[in-house]
Formats: C-alpha cells, structure tokens, sequence
C-alpha cells in the first residue's frame, strides 16, 4: 500500500515512533559482515514523516549507530523536513530499569527545541529483584558432565572474588568484556535476544545455576507483569524482549517530549 493511501484510512498522526533494524549497527554483532540494507531502514523514518508529517518523531537504536557513515546525512534528511533535533543517550537503570541498558535516542519536535531527558529515579534497582530465587524453575548442577570448559571458568572467576556462599549471574551465551559474570546488587548488564544471562546459587551439594527464564526478563526490560507474551517459543519470547524498548524509558521520553513547557526553538 502507498503511503499516501495508508495516511487517507488513518488521518493524521501526533508522534512517529520508530526503532529500525540495530542487527548491522550493534557490537553484538562482532567481526560478522554488516548489512548496508539493514542499516538503510533508517531511511523509512524519512520516508514515514515525510508523508505524516506529526508533530514528534521518536527514533531509538543502539549507541554505535551514531558510527554509520549515513547517520549524518540521515539527521539532516530529518532537519530538511523542519524538524528540531535532539540526540541522547539513556540508561534504563536511570528510570526504574533493574537493566543498566544504554541506548541513543534522538527526538525530533518540528514546533520547538525537544528537551533533555532527566532520570526519574536516582535509586537504581538491582538485577535481583527479577531473579526468582525460591526453585519455581529447575536447576542443574554447575559442574554436571557435558559443562562447557569456558562456562565453569566464568564461574570460578566468580567464585573466587564472591566466596563460596554468594549468589551470581553468570554471562552463559555471547561474549563479554567484563568478566563473564556479575554481582547481583547491581542492575543487570544489557539483554540481548538470546538466553545471555544464568543464575548461579550456592547449595549444600556445590553450586547449581539455570537461566533466567521469560517473567525474570520481561521484569528486568521493565514491562509490568500483566504484559502478556501468549504466542510463540520461549526463544521467540526471549528475542522479543531483547529486541524491545523498555516501557519506562520511552513513557519518559514521551512525557517529556509531549509537555507544553519545552523550551521554544530559536528557529525561524
């Protein structure tokens, strides 16, 4: 359908909302080759406010987007069209998030100067209070046959500065620059769309550890636990989740965004 049909069947629209594809952006990726077709779905938010014209256009990504060699040039396809610009980077663990989670958002106002996004709390939640810690999901034990060398090497790195008697999130897929695992007082480290993280506790009979299952997930992204994920495996489910924008991130954002005291812009 064109977009100048879709806007006839839905009028006129306040705020554009959009996160194009981060897969060919992210450092998640490592050495894999990037996709230059992935990274030009930036150019739809072009595409989109060009023929919606809203007041507020909302863009979030990964950090490492702003490295593009065409996030210049798509900035300014945005200004072009009279938008002001904003660009920041936010941690969800600034706005209630149990999820240190950093991720560039640039906010675009045609009316007036978009404002700075302040943290709404400056009491950060550990990654903790997402862990379910009285056995309602199955353990096995840490050192069973078959464990993988690099995972109990992680571990021991753990064990060795925690102690013996000290609960722990062990970095279980993908690779990690800070250890390979992490107390649990602190804010989880960032989710991925894979099963990234495992629960590792001590028991009379040694350690035993299983991974982070799709409620302790959707908690440390922040969504409310009535958000409801009826469909699909759990490893759609996982994906999802880490492929999302934590819901009180983007409510501040909005607020914020959307609030008649924003600075006028000096534009003319």
């Amino acid at each position: 359908m064109k977009l100048a049909e879709l806007r006839k069947q839905i009028g006129e629209i306040d705020i554009i909302l959009a996160s194009p594809e981060c897969t060919s952006h992210t450092c998640a990726k490592g050495s894999a080759p990037r996709s230059e077709k992935s990274r030009q779905t930036a150019f739809q938010v072009v595409r989109f406010a060009k023929a919606f014209k809203p007041r507020w256009i909302v863009v979030e990504n990964v950090v490492h987007m702003k490295s593009w060699k065409k996030y210049k040039p798509w900035l300014q396809s945005i200004r072009d069209l009279g938008y002001n610009i904003k660009e920041q980077v936010i941690n969800a663990a600034d706005h209630g998030v149990p999820q240190s989670r950093r991720r560039l958002f640039i906010l675009c106002d045609l009316e007036r100067t978009p404002p700075v996004i302040h943290p709404t709390t400056t009491s950060r939640k550990s990654a903790a209070s997402t862990v379910d810690p009285n056995g309602h999901f199955p353990f096995t034990p840490l050192r069973k046959k078959g464990r993988a060398q690099a995972t109990l090497t992680r571990a021991n790195r753990a064990i060795r500065e925690l102690g013996k008697n000290q609960p722990f999130l062990l970095v279980y897929y993908g690779s990690d620059a800070a250890g390979g695992w992490q107390r649990t007082r602190r804010p989880l480290r960032t989710l991925t769309t894979v099963d990234r993280f495992a629960y590792v506790r001590p028991k009379k009979r040694g350690h035993e550890m299983r991974m982070l299952q799709v409620p302790e997930i959707r908690k440390a992204m922040g969504f409310p636990a009535t958000h409801k994920l009826d469909r699909g495996t759990r490893r759609e489910k996982i994906k999802l989740l880490g492929n999302a924008v934590c819901p009180p991130v983007m409510r501040a954002v909005v607020s914020s965004l959307t609030n008649d005291h924003t600075t006028p812009s000096k534009k003319k």
